[in-house]
């Protein structure tokens, strides 16, 4: 036995593109992810996020010293020795929790931008049984595999767990990490002796040992490759969470870290010295400050004396969304919020109301509001970073009938403005710690009378049509998903924020 597995892993194994996928729809496969389903075979930058994103500032900074260490003991020593000490570093100590959300609100956007179109090509036509194989913990790559590849099993290394809920940073010492023989011994585990994959594909030396074991097997070349459009996975990225925009490579994260001390400063430069200057100067300070704006459409004209202001209803991409708002009309303008701190709203260069959840309370705030001037409302309750428009709320279509649709969009290429389970304080700096921050407004049309409450139109056709006129501006897809459904995806919340008035009741209990 020992004897035909050693022969079978000096078989030559095909390229992948030799394999023909038709007819394949009662049969079981078996995928390594990195450097197969995925281009890159490197998984540091996923330990990278862990790092950073359920652990600290600190842990990741420890990683990413540790890197050339790591890269020598895998070279010269042992992958499994190297890999070891990689999970050591990023797990020990962590709450399994924070490990399992995060895996689903950042982990998985950064997989989905890396897949193989042609390893994709294969796993999908397996229609009894994938599963994807991986040296990588599982708690990684479960909730990736299992829901944008369609993975029935993902086996991955296995972590230990203390009765408290939090990883010792060490490998279950039964299995150990899944390379080599250990990631074949795995697979025969899971599929059986007598059921053993029909199909498997891996992309280096050490799948040769699971590889041997199936059926029909294909290699896929470590060449370059453009990855998979997230839109051919089987479920869309709408939600994702974490303050890197991009995947932390060795290089990429020694950038960032270098990066961070200096957008720190500069942050606080353009978020306070924009607080002391008027909106119509702000602008050509946005210029110098090396922030830019666009500004595209015809923006309204301020109310005149006696007359209310209109609603400016946009997509909400960053908190900065208002303010940047009145930066482009060159005047002040008031905005309401599902919600802000004490901190925020005293360093708001424009009036920030928190909306109460009461919806006669909400409406007399609103109307106060646009009796005083413009007024700027985002509707979705919450941002969303991808090209995707949440289900716009209806309670600004019944107060006023003088609405302008307006379109944002962003680029943030270092550091992403927002955040579900980080700090909220700390949004507006992060935005402006981006080298070169990008806001593009783009100011619509007035809505006709007849396409309003006044005109005979409910309040839910209004609602929708300016979140598809919106979502026609930008090329972004209109969805029905809410608030709540962003919190419950990457939170496990209900997104709800507590009232003042709740607030003092769990502070008496």
């Amino acid at each position: 036995m020992g004897g035909d597995r050693v022969g079978a892993r000096r078989r030559h194994f095909e390229p992948i593109s030799r394999c023909i996928v038709e007819g394949r729809t009662t049969q079981t496969i078996a995928s390594d992810l990195e450097g197969t389903l995925l281009i890159s075979a490197s998984s540091f930058p996923y330990y990278m996020l862990l790092a950073l994103e359920a652990g600290s500032l600190v842990r990741a900074l420890a990683l990413l010293l540790a890197a050339p260490f790591l890269f020598l003991v895998n070279t010269f020593v042992s992958e499994e020795i190297a890999i070891k000490a990689m999970i050591f570093i990023t797990f020990a100590g962590l709450k399994l929790r924070d490990v399992e959300m995060t895996a689903r609100s950042v982990l998985a956007r950064f997989y989905a931008e890396d897949v193989r179109p042609e390893a994709w090509r294969v796993f999908r036509t397996a229609g009894r049984r994938r599963c994807v194989v991986t040296a990588s913990p599982r708690i990684m790559v479960e909730y990736f595999g299992e829901k944008y590849l369609g993975a029935d099993k993902v086996i991955g290394t296995e972590l230990e767990c203390s009765k408290s809920g939090r990883l010792t940073g060490f490998v279950k010492g039964d299995v150990g990490v899944l390379i080599g023989e250990k990631k074949r011994d795995a697979v025969v585990r899971v599929f059986g002796v007598e059921d053993l994959p029909d199909l498997g594909i891996g992309g280096g030396r050490s799948d040769h040992h699971f590889m041997s074991e199936c059926k029909e097997a294909y290699m896929v070349p470590r060449t370059k490759s453009e990855p998979l459009p997230i839109s051919k996975l089987l479920s869309p990225v709408i939600f994702h969470d974490g303050r890197l925009a991009q995947r932390p490579t060795p290089f990429v994260a020694l950038l960032t870290f270098l990066w961070l001390p200096i957008g720190f400063i500069l942050s606080l430069f353009r978020v306070y010295i924009n607080i002391m200057i008027p909106e119509r100067i702000a602008r050509y300070n946005y210029v110098i400050q090396g922030i830019k704006l666009v500004v595209k459409g015809n923006p309204p004209a301020p109310p005149k004396k006696g007359q209310s202001g209109v609603l400016l209803v946009c997509n909400h991409r960053t908190i900065l969304d208002p303010v940047v708002m009145a930066v482009a009309l060159g005047r002040k303008v008031s905005c309401v919020t599902y919600s802000i701190s004490k901190f925020s709203e005293l360093i708001s260069p424009i009036k920030a109301v928190a909306l109460s959840r009461e919806r006669e309370k909400d409406a007399a705030n609103i109307k106060k509001l646009l009796e005083e001037g413009d007024l700027v409302i985002c509707p979705e309750g919450t941002t969303c970073r991808e090209p995707f428009l949440l289900r716009f709320s209806a309670l600004f279509t019944e107060l006023t009938d003088k609405i302008v649709p307006v379109a944002i969009n962003t680029k943030q290429g270092v550091f992403y403005g927002t955040t579900v389970r980080g700090h909220k304080v700390l949004d507006p700096y992060f935005v402006f710690m981006n080298p070169r921050p990008t806001y593009e407004i783009t100011f619509l049309d007035h809505l006709p009378v007849e396409l309003t409450c006044k005109g005979g139109k409910s309040p839910i056709e209004v609602a929708n049509y300016v979140q598809r006129v919106i979502g026609g501006t930008l090329g972004f897809e209109c969805t029905n998903l809410t608030r709540k459904d962003k919190y419950a995806m990457l939170a496990g919340t209900d997104g709800r924020v507590p009232s003042k008035e709740e607030d003092k009741k769990d502070k008496d209990k």
